[in-house]
C-alpha cells in the first residue's frame, strides 16, 4: 500500500552534499537520526495503519450502504412488478368486462334485427301464399271463360 505513504508529513529532508562521497553521503543520511530522534516521527506508521483500519471500515460501510440500497432497489422493483401486474390484470378485467357488455348489446341489437327480419319472412310468405291463391284464381278465370268462349261444337 505504496500510496498511503504519500500522505504522511515529511520529518526530516536530505539534501545531498557534493563534496561528500557514496559512504560519506549515507553515514549523513543516519546523522539526523543520532543528533535529533524526536523529529522522527514513529508514530507515522501506527498513524497510518490506523488510517489503513479508517479506510477499511469506511469502504466496508460503503459497501454495506450500497448492498443496502440494492435491496431497498430489488424492493422497490418487486413492488413495481407487483403493482404492475395487478394493474394490467384490472384492465384486463375491467376490458374483458366490457367485451362482454359489447356482445350482449351486440346480442340484443342483432335479436330485434332477427325478430324483424322473421316478420318480415312471415309476411312475405303470407303474401305468397296469396299471390298463389290470386293466380290459382286466374287460373281458373281463364279456364272459365276459354269455356265459355269456346264454340260448341
Amino acid at each position: 500500500m505504496d500510496f498511503f505513504f504519500e500522505d504522511l508529513p515529511c520529518t526530516s529532508e536530505y539534501s545531498p552534499k557534493t563534496d561528500y562521497d557514496d559512504s560519506q553521503r549515507a553515514e549523513g543520511s543516519f546523522d539526523v537520526l543520532k543528533a535529533n530522534p524526536s523529529s522522527v516521527d514513529f508514530t507515522g506508521t501506527r498513524e497510518q495503519h490506523t488510517s489503513v483500519d479508517d479506510i477499511s471500515r469506511k469502504v466496508q460501510d460503503l459497501v454495506e450502504k450500497v448492498n443496502e440500497n440494492r435491496n431497498r432497489d430489488q424492493k422497490v422493483m418487486d413492488n413495481f412488478q407487483e403493482n404492475v401486474a395487478a394493474k394490467v390484470t384490472e384492465m384486463f378485467q375491467q376490458m374483458k368486462e366490457h367485451m362482454f357488455a359489447v356482445y350482449e348489446e351486440n346480442s340484443n341489437a342483432m335479436q330485434v334485427k332477427l325478430q324483424k327480419l322473421s316478420e318480415v319472412l312471415e309476411s312475405c310468405t303470407e303474401l305468397n301464399k296469396e299471390l298463389m291463391g290470386a293466380g290459382q284464381a286466374l287460373a281458373s278465370l281463364r279456364e272459365g271463360l276459354a269455356i265459355s268462349c269456346a264454340p260448341e261444337p
